[in-house]
């Protein structure tokens, strides 16, 4: 039975049966075998809101139509094998889900770790085999991972529990397992925007019970365009902590958790004192975060009336603050300094538009939106500076990670 293929691939039903052949090749020269299952887990576009969600902030995300496609079959020998494209095997013995200290940082880490947290909230866990074709830029900060953990709980999800997990758990056990498992601090953007799709503002006050408002997005005139510049987050996960601590941090100083709790006001009153004991960067990265709350609010109202300059004034304010005040658009002593190139090129050729870092920043990908009329000059000039497949204009995808084909 086919399901979804029309909304998620749109009239590209060429494209998408080349792709189904090919994994399907691939999974019967591997296994010996035919798959029973066809599934697909988009990346994700941060629209607004950058690091503010581990610190229980205001986010808009979006499904994008660049994906993981798996083809699946059951196993019965409590053996879950992935592969990627042919090359690269994960194996996991469901047997023993345990954390391995010689898994962090890997792909065998975030599998166990999904499997382990459905199994402790008491889902059906069992085995399956996989052929995967991703082409999600990995390590760009289109959230390949947090695609791959959610593809991971949801064909669990079909398999073995007749699709009842609700796709919020399916995000919170994706987080679980690249927090703990494969040791990465992030929030719970990355596996919200994956699994619930389409374009959602969410408020993470709550992070059990975030609230999230789905609407329908629309940019008349402008289109979404992706610069991937190259460097991978693979190896940059202490400056992602780092933000995250230097957050948290601050709100500690003031007995709290985190700085949805703290007193924007009580905040400021507070400064010297703040800096004597945690220092400037502290203060900076907190400043953004306070503002960057308020520009996600008035960005939010902004797109509901239909008003599109002020949403791109916020996307515009938001990239100054992440250069100035996080500084996560630079990695010191890097000399290619893709991102801030790529954002200072973009300044000089947006006259009606908007660009800024995308994700968690220091390397990977910046997001801008290119009024019609400067698309072809702005991609031209982009592709020359980034190379052909590293600029790509994006459709927002209106349904997660989902199963397409049984």
């Amino acid at each position: 039975m086919t399901r979804n293929v029309g909304i998620i691939y749109g009239n590209k039903e060429k494209w998408y049966q080349n792709r189904k052949d090919k994994v399907s090749y691939l999974f019967e020269k591997y296994y010996n075998d035919k798959p029973t299952h066809f599934f697909s887990s988009p990346g994700r576009v941060e629209v607004l809101g950058n690091h503010t969600d581990h610190n229980n902030g205001y986010v808009m995300v979006s499904a994008i139509d660049l994906d993981i496609f798996a083809a699946v079959k059951k196993r019965n020998d409590n053996m879950v094998i992935i592969n990627s494209d042919g090359y690269h095997d994960n194996t996991i013995n469901i047997s023993s889900l345990e954390r391995l200290d010689s898994e962090t940082d890997s792909s065998n880490g975030l599998i166990r770790g999904v499997l382990f947290k459905l199994n402790e909230l008491g889902y059906k866990v069992g085995g399956f085999s996989a052929i995967t074709d991703s082409n999600i830029f990995k390590g760009a900060g289109l959230s390949s991972s947090a695609a791959f953990e959610v593809l991971v709980g949801q064909i669990i999800n079909v398999l073995y529990n007749d699709s009842k997990i609700d796709r919020v758990t399916l995000a919170k056990v994706g987080q679980f397992a690249e927090n703990v498992y494969y040791g990465k601090p992030s929030g719970l953007l990355d596996q919200m925007g994956v699994s619930l799709g389409g374009f959602n503002f969410i408020d993470f006050e709550s992070t059990s019970e975030p609230k999230i408002t789905n609407f329908n997005f629309q940019l008349k005139d402008y289109r979404v365009v992706l610069v991937n510049t190259g460097g991978s987050h693979g190896n940059l996960t202490s400056y992602y902590a780092s933000i995250k601590n230097d957050m948290i941090n601050v709100a500690k100083y003031f007995n709290k958790n985190t700085l949805r709790e703290v007193e924007e006001k009580e905040f400021f009153e507070a400064l010297p004192r703040i800096k004597r004991k945690l220092g400037g960067r502290a203060i900076l990265r907190a400043m953004h975060y306070f503002d960057e709350n308020k520009r996600v609010l008035s960005a939010y109202e902004a797109l509901k009336n239909g008003d599109i300059d002020t949403f791109l004034k916020m996307v515009n304010e938001s990239g100054e603050s992440s250069y100035k005040l996080l500084e996560n658009c630079f990695v010191q002593k890097d000399s290619k300094q893709g991102i801030a190139l790529a954002l200072n090129v973009s300044k000089k050729i947006l006259k009606n538009g908007a660009c800024r870092v995308h994700g968690g920043g220091f390397k990977g990908t910046i997001i801008a939106y290119v009024h019609v009329s400067e698309q072809i000059a702005y991609i031209d000039t982009m592709k020359k500076l980034f190379g052909e497949r590293n600029v790509v204009k994006l459709n927002l995808r209106p349904i997660g990670a989902n199963l397409i084909e049984e």
